[in-house]
Parts: structure tokens; C-alpha cells; sequence
């Protein structure tokens, strides 16, 4: 895998700010977005020359599982405590706000975990939103690679995480619903424009080798991942997908997928 890039130690802070790609994965649940999310983490971690920053964006947190990490401070979390007490709003300026996100950074192997937590309360706490925003962003320009496992829809993604996007990967299997579900999103991340999300394709899961209606529907497939026993093994038992061996099929072809797009 060719990446280019000066070998970095995990955890931010110090070094100067970096243009870092950024890849958010989304699609139906159930359709295997956390473990494309979870697989390409492994695979640019192991590769030792990326500094790689993983952002869960899903409410139902799922990422630090399949990472094997435990749950520790969420935005969220920061996010009620602006909200509840005026003081930690004044002290948060955009001077450090970044370094308030760094703080509550998980470290993994090789690379650093940010955990959204809960979505958004009822009511309107647009000025709060807008300063976890900055923050995140701020934060992720020190990483050369992001990677966001987020929900079903880029505007959430938008909404919670980044004002834009480099490449949304959107996690469909053959089914019609499933594509259907997948074109919808396809179709609102095109209609955002470029200064939301600059590539977005679809990645089919469980491929079985045989075309589907994707191409039929006009969606760009940016990469197929096959059945694999070793992943349904490792999610029966709880076991974290970090661990897959490499000779395993569908790390086989997340790999031939990032090579694809970055």
C-alpha cells in the first residue's frame, strides 16, 4: 500500500497543523459501515507512516468495540457541561478549544479515538454546536488521515463533525432496500456541492460476485468487500476487529479500497 507520509507517535499536540484527508463512512444500519470504518483504522495504524485520528459519530457508538477500547469523556459530555454552567463556555476560546478535544482523545494502537456520544438535545444551541465544530476541526488538522464512522445520512455527519468531507463512503449490500437507502444518501451529499463532501460512492458489502442494480441505478461503486467468516466470527464473540488476520478476505479488500482512493 503506497501512503505517503513521516512516521508519527499516536495522542495530538505540538506539531504544526496538517491538510489531513478526510474519509466518512455511512449507510444503512446493519449494512457494515463501523467495520469498513473499523478495518481501514487497522490498516492505515499498521501501515506506521499516517498519523490517523478515528471520530464515532454514530449515537449508538459502536466504533470503540470493534476497536477493542473502552468508552471514555465524549463531546457530548463537554457539550451539556457548556450548556449547564456559563463558566466552561468562557473559558473554552477558540484559542484551546482544540486542546479541550485533544484531552478527551482515547489513545489506540497507532492511532487516536474522538467518541461524539448522544446526538443533540431538543431546542437550538447553535453557537455551542458551532464551537465543538470549530474544535473537532481544529483538532483534526494535525492528523493526515480522519476516519468517521457516522450515521445514516452525511448530513449528520456535517452537522456534528466537519463542515465538509473529502470522500463519503456509503455502505450498502445487494439488497434493494439497501441500495435504494444508499442512493438517497449518495444523492443528498451530491446535491450539498463540493464544499460539503468532495467524492461520495458506494462500497458494496457481502459481495457475492455477482452485479447488482447499483450500476443500473447510476452510483459510482468504489469497492466490494466480500463475505467473511472471520469477521462474522470475531462480531459473534465480541472480539475486536483490529485483531482479523491479514490474510483474512474483507481486510484483503478494504485495502484494495483505501489504495483506490487515497
Amino acid at each position: 500500500m503506497k501512503i505517503s507520509g513521516a512516521n508519527h507517535s499516536s495522542k495530538a499536540g505540538g506539531s504544526s497543523p496538517r491538510d489531513g484527508r478526510t474519509i466518512a463512512v455511512t449507510g444503512k444500519g446493519g449494512t457494515g459501515k463501523t467495520m469498513l470504518a473499523t478495518l481501514m483504522i487497522k490498516i492505515l495504524a499498521e501501515s506506521g507512516d499516517l498519523k490517523v485520528l478515528a471520530v464515532d459519530a454514530d449515537s449508538a457508538t459502536s466504533l470503540p468495540f470493534t476497536l477493542g477500547m473502552k468508552i471514555g469523556k465524549t463531546v457530548s459530555e463537554i457539550r451539556q457541561e457548556i450548556i449547564e454552567y456559563p463558566e466552561v463556555k468562557r473559558r473554552l476560546t477558540d484559542d484551546h478549544i482544540g486542546n479541550v478535544m485533544a484531552n478527551i482523545l482515547e489513545p489506540g494502537k497507532g492511532f487516536d479515538l474522538l467518541i461524539m456520544g448522544r446526538p443533540e438535545a431538543p431546542g437550538c444551541f447553535c453557537t455551542v454546536n458551532d464551537l465543538l465544530r470549530y474544535g473537532i476541526e481544529t483538532l483534526a488538522r494535525d492528523y493526515d488521515i480522519t476516519i468517521i464512522d457516522g450515521e445514516a445520512g452525511p448530513e449528520q455527519v456535517n452537522r456534528r463533525v466537519l463542515k465538509s468531507i473529502g470522500t463519503l463512503l456509503v455502505v450498502a449490500d445487494t439488497s434493494a432496500r439497501s441500495l435504494e437507502t444508499a442512493s438517497v444518501i449518495i444523492k443528498v451529499a451530491q446535491s450539498q456541492g463540493n464544499e460539503k463532501v468532495g467524492r461520495a460512492g458506494l462500497i458494496l458489502n457481502r459481495f457475492q460476485g455477482k452485479r447488482s442494480a447499483a450500476k443500473k441505478m447510476g452510483l459510482e461503486i468504489l469497492g466490494y468487500i466480500p463475505e467473511d467468516k472471520n469477521v462474522n466470527h470475531y462480531d459473534a464473540i465480541g472480539r475486536p476487529l483490529l485483531e482479523l488476520p491479514a490474510e483474512s478476505p474483507g481486510l484483503k479488500a478494504v485495502r484494495q479500497i483505501l489504495e483506490q482512493i487515497i
